[in-house]
């Protein structure tokens, strides 16, 4: 069992068809705000293994997962990480930004880090899940140039991506776009009257020209700042849907991590430039 479809697509890659691979959460669902059913507690306490991201993305849901690893075998993946690779939102230095996913060299570190949690919990299979990882990896370096190249079109003035909330933090410093959130790093925050009026005098101000909603996200407080910023005469436009925090339908080009993020990159290549 594995939380995210996102973690769960990493883990397919290395497993293949050998193992019963299962999201918690699917298509669209927000994991800041998930909550776990009976008929999910039941399915995390009979898995062989439990794989979850960590770093506070799963919200509540992290309690339970840590506590269900007292007695099961559970791992938070990106806990594992080291602390100079994740991007911190405190003054403090405390609280992690969990979108690790969008900087692709962070995101290849937790699929190294699958791997070896993997191999350990079925060490015959382990040869097989290092080949794998190694293909995938490389398919992930590919993705990456992808990224760069694609967003290098944007001409610097030009690259500022304004979305609901604070997620691409990792995209903008690993592919040079600065990144504006109406919320903060969880959907859990709340945005108020002064946080739209501050992004509606920003987008004014430097002519932005599109701002982008997100698939499991409420467009609403994006559609107060496009209402607000045509109230000051200016034009600013919804660029287009973007896949933050889980991945499509299985069936189409947004159900792989490679397709969601190739997707996402060519989205805001178009709206912005």
């Amino acid at each position: 069992m594995v939380t995210t479809s996102l973690l769960a697509d990493a883990v397919k890659n290395i497993v293949g068809d050998s193992i019963a691979v299962e999201s918690l959460m699917g298509p669209g669902v927000d994991p800041h705000l998930y909550k776990a059913s009976l008929g999910d507690l039941n399915k995390l306490m009979e898995a062989d293994l439990v794989l979850y991201q960590g770093l506070y993305l799963e919200g509540k849901l992290g309690e339970v997962l840590e506590k269900l690893g007292r007695t099961n075998e559970v791992a938070g993946l990106a806990n594992q990480l080291p602390d100079r690779l994740i991007k911190k939102v405190d003054d403090q230095g405390k609280i992690p930004d969990p979108h690790i996913w969008f900087d692709v060299a962070v995101w290849k570190e937790v699929v190294i880090h699958t791997n070896d949690v993997l191999a350990k919990q079925f060490p015959a299979s382990s040869v097989y899940f290092k080949t794998n990882t190694d293909i995938y990896l490389s398919k992930l370096d590919s993705l990456d140039r992808y990224i760069r190249t694609e967003i290098s079109t944007i001409p610097v003035e030009k690259r500022v991506l304004i979305t609901s909330h604070d997620a691409f933090n990792y995209f903008g410093e690993a592919y040079d776009i600065e990144v504006k959130g109406l919320q903060g790093i969880s959907t859990l925050s709340e945005f108020g009257l002064r946080d739209v009026s501050d992004l509606v005098k920003m987008i004014s101000q430097r002519a932005i020209k599109a701002v982008f909603v997100e698939t499991s996200v409420s467009p609403r407080s994006l559609n107060a700042v496009v209402a607000g910023v045509r109230d000051q005469g200016r034009e600013v436009v919804i660029g287009g849907t973007l896949f933050t925090d889980a991945l499509g339908e299985p069936d189409s080009e947004q159900g792989t991590y490679i397709g969601m993020m190739k997707y996402n990159a060519d989205v805001i290549v178009k709206g912005l430039r």
